[in-house]
């Protein structure tokens, strides 16, 4: 699987391939805003019900299905490790210029990006389905980093060590992750009617997550809106990861090889915009999601301008077009 094949992905046509997730994100955002504004929905039961219920279960269906072996978890081990360091690499270089929560949330955002909601419908269009699924455990790896890593570093700007750990041991999604792969190692057959009723969350979860993002800027005036911190997180998640995943892929290239299918879904990683979990985890820990969604909206406004070229460019880079 980490072979590489001699093989060019050419003719990436993705500007109408981006327009339909776009507008379906912004619709459920605009949603959001709509029962924020009219019906006066509080957002914060919803930012709970997905972090403890909706997610865990989420992945633990994607990762039955998935089938997991070992090279597959071992790119999950690597996305993990890679977000985990960039996140602690984010939160040393801008705790001197922000306070205490802005920076948490910037080295949470830092090592995640919108790799499910926003992702994963492009990655299902561009790459075939082993491709698909190779994308899909690079995913996970960056969803424990989001509730492992980064959630203890989100919870510090506000909480002491103790109260951070005990945060996280309360987290499901990582005791679904290890249920989910006992299953798998004891060949534990999940019964198709549990599977079919577990299929409504996926979707869910997508729909809820960008829905909160609405919800949130429903609430939000002129004078948050903080042009020095957006402009840092659009720095991390276009600056930074487009450059770390050329990076990785140029380092997997030229040592133990890699499939082109691979490459691209590690691209496609590092060019995701912001990832909506940032205003989820900040509302369950109370640290500044009006910024945090600002953010999230910006950078995803911009993303049909910038995936294309980035894309093109990185693939060239690397000899993949």
């Amino acid at each position: 699987m980490f072979l590489y094949a001699e093989a060019r992905i050419v003719e990436l046509d993705l500007g109408p391939t981006l327009i339909t997730p776009l507008w379906m994100l912004l619709a459920f955002v605009g949603l959001g805003w709509l029962c924020a504004r009219r019906l006066a929905i509080d957002p914060r039961p919803i930012a709970t019900l997905l972090i403890y219920l909706i997610a865990p279960l989420t992945f633990f269906r994607g990762l039955i299905l998935g089938g997991p072996t070992p090279t597959y978890l071992l790119l999950t081990l690597g996305s993990f490790v890679v977000a985990s360091l960039i996140c602690l690499l984010v939160q040393r270089l801008v705790r001197p210029f922000f306070p205490a929560q802005e920076a948490a949330v910037l080295a949470f955002s830092g090592g995640t990006g919108n790799t499910g909601y926003f992702g994963l419908p492009i990655a299902m269009v561009l790459l075939p389905p082993e491709g698909v699924t190779l994308y899909l455990f690079c995913l996970l790896g960056i969803t424990l980093y989001e509730f492992t890593v980064g959630f203890y570093v989100s919870a510090r700007g506000q909480f002491s060590v103790r109260q951070s750990l005990v945060k996280i041991a309360r987290l499901p999604l990582v005791y679904a992750f290890l249920a989910a792969l006992l299953a798998s190692a004891l060949e534990i057959a999940i019964p198709g009617p549990v599977m079919d009723s577990l299929a409504v969350f996926p979707a869910t979860y997508t729909l809820l997550g960008m829905m909160i993002i609405g919800m949130t800027l429903g609430r939000v005036t002129i004078r948050e809106l903080d042009a020095r911190f957006i402009a840092a997180c659009v720095v991390v998640r276009y600056g930074l990861w487009p450059l770390i995943a050329l990076l990785v892929v140029v380092t997997l290239q030229t040592t133990i090889g890699i499939a082109p299918e691979l490459a691209l879904a590690l691209l496609l990683i590092g060019v995701v915009p912001m990832a909506a979990n940032v205003v989820v985890v900040a509302m369950e820990l109370s640290i500044r999601p009006e910024k945090g969604a600002i953010a999230v909206l910006v950078t995803t406004l911009v993303a049909p301008l910038l995936i294309p070229l980035y894309l093109e460019g990185l693939l060239r880079l690397t000899g993949l077009a």
